[in-house]
């Protein structure tokens, strides 16, 4: 069996590189934002038996290109990029690094709230052009708002501890969440979507994309908030139409939005946000930080090493569990017509 681990991505902190040596085994990295076809070519050459997703989509081609290979886990939580059901009809876990980057989302959600409510960026902008922008300037205050929390995942619990610290009413929306985890949050729980987007002076997104999400912030879902609202998004780019947010500040519905997410990343340079000064933008850095990094890229390599090794894994790590026990069901119920 090989003994190499490939990284999709360029590099892997430290600490998880020198647990990789640790077990006896090495890592080899893609370039940034490979394509499936490199990441395949790299599987084939290195006959990896592991993947720590960090860049690049895994497919179907992916595995099959691999046929040693026996998990794949993401430097994280988000796995639209990973073919969840290819992944399961191989027999293959996907893994996740539940809560690993939470405080570190976090602090950049909240930072993105602040920067866009607070108008940082374009009175900087302006006082560096030589501007004065105090007469008549009427900023807004925080405290008292409502922050509406869409998914009540780890990192959307450490927005909220965060956000209570600055007066803000939390509501939220999770229909696979216990009221009990609402509870322990001090977060109002919402009975469906819409109920959210009436109540969200500020709207924070933490859930994944699917089928079901992708979009889900549309021109009909932002006509629901109030007016002069926000909406910041740490998850992912494709929750959101981009087209129905710029349209909604330039009308001046949404009074601003941060965002670290992209539909299509890296974006394309004359990518129309850009040109918005209410949209506070960053490259999808907000769980990059040198802490986030050791403990996700740990948790990513601990988790394969467990796997490998046949130690028992918490479910909520193995993302596609439910596919993977369909898949072993019915190839149980095909081998017993055989």
């Amino acid at each position: 069996m090989s003994k190499t681990i490939l990284v999709t991505g360029p590099d892997l902190d430290t600490s998880a590189s020198r647990l990789v040596a640790e077990h006896g085994y090495e890592t080899v990295h893609t370039p940034a934002y490979a394509d499936s076809a490199v990441i395949s070519d790299y599987a084939v050459r290195t006959g990896a038996v592991g993947i720590v997703s960090r860049m690049g989509r895994i497919d179907a081609s992916v595995m099959d290109s691999a046929p040693q290979l026996r998990v794949i886990s993401k430097h994280g939580v988000g796995v639209d990029n990973i073919d969840l059901a290819a992944a399961a009809e191989r027999g293959i876990p996907v893994l996740v690094a539940t809560g690993a980057n939470a405080v570190s989302v976090a602090e950049h959600a909240i930072a993105l709230m602040l920067a866009s409510v607070k108008r940082l960026l374009p009175l900087s902008a302006g006082l560096r052009a030589g501007l004065w922008e105090k007469p008549g300037f009427a900023g807004r205050e925080l405290a008292g708002e409502t922050l509406g929390l869409m998914g009540m995942g780890s990192i959307a619990q450490a927005t909220g501890r965060m956000a209570r610290g600055l007066d803000l009413r939390l509501v939220g929306y999770d229909p696979f969440a216990s009221d009990a985890v609402f509870e322990a949050h001090g977060v109002s729980r919402c009975g469906s979507f819409d109920e959210l987007l009436e109540q969200s002076r500020i709207l924070s997104l933490h859930c994944p994309l699917n089928a079901q999400t992708r979009k889900i912030l549309n021109a009909a879902a932002i006509a629901r908030m109030p007016q002069g609202s926000y909406v910041v998004n740490t998850a992912r780019g494709g929750l959101i139409d981009e087209a129905a947010l710029l349209d909604a500040i330039r009308s001046g519905h949404l009074a601003g939005a941060g965002l670290d997410t992209f539909a299509i990343e890296p974006p394309a340079a004359e990518h129309p946000f850009f040109a918005e000064a209410q949209i506070v933008v960053t490259p999808h850095i907000g769980g990059v930080t040198r802490e986030a990094n050791a403990r996700v890229g740990v948790e990513a390599v601990r988790g394969i090493f467990q796997l490998l090794e046949g130690q028992p894994l918490a479910p909520e790590r193995i993302a596609n569990r439910k596919l993977l026990d369909a898949a072993r069901a019915a190839s149980m119920q095909k081998e017993g017509q055989a």
